[in-house]
């Protein structure tokens, strides 16, 4: 059974989603929760669910290449398959992403390439769709790469936008989807039924 490490800096929805699902269906160890900072929401979810939890803070290093250095010999001491990103806040280095290339997922509450990269996060996201006067929002899951929010697309999920919406509401309906696409991504990457050419991303 493939072990995943969760990175987190929330409240944690999204880790949820995968806990729960995974305790369904069981089709992967969620081995860790990578947290950026103690006292997040995500923290209490993993301790609720026996999950282990590790904190790699940016403040307790000198820069992120020492932090990113020290998580990955962490990941690859507990034998990490893959990492999912639910809601992680902090930058990626490029040596980190080529240690993990091709492992790496990551959920953007957008439909990529449309309103993500750089400042793209949270409410800012559904903001700059309702200035934009988009009828059409959702979310992506995608591998990661050198780019932010740039990585090969697996899946996205379509959400109509509403008239009147608020950031708010939109980020709440997405947030629905959200939590059903995440977890079918980690399953069928998991199970091996993923397959990427290139760009190319395939489900079984």
């Amino acid at each position: 059974m493939k072990r995943i490490a969760v990175f987190a800096s929330g409240g944690g929805t999204d880790f949820q989603s995968v806990i729960d699902a995974n305790e369904r269906e069981h089709f992967c160890e969620i081995s860790v929760l990578i947290a950026s900072k103690e006292g997040i929401g995500a923290i209490d979810r993993a301790h609720s669910h026996g999950i282990d939890t590790a904190v790699f803070s940016k403040k307790d290093y000198s820069d992120l290449e020492t932090l990113y250095a020290e998580l990955t010999t962490f990941l690859q001491q507990k034998q990490i398959d893959y990492i999912v990103l639910a809601g992680w806040l902090k930058i990626i280095p490029g040596s980190f992403i080529k240690t993990f290339a091709d492992r790496i997922i990551n959920i953007h509450p957008s439909l990529i390439p449309a309103f993500c990269g750089a400042g793209y996060y949270g409410l800012n996201v559904h903001r700059a769709v309702l200035e934009y006067g988009a009828k059409v929002s959702g979310c992506t899951v995608h591998f990661v790469n050198e780019i932010p929010d740039g990585g090969a697309i697996i899946a996205q999920t379509a959400v109509k936008v509403e008239d009147g919406d608020t950031p708010e509401a939109l980020q709440a309906r997405i947030l629905e989807e959200e939590h059903k696409l995440l977890p079918y991504c980690v399953k069928m990457l998991c199970l091996g039924k993923i397959e990427k050419h290139g760009r190319q991303v395939t489900i079984k």
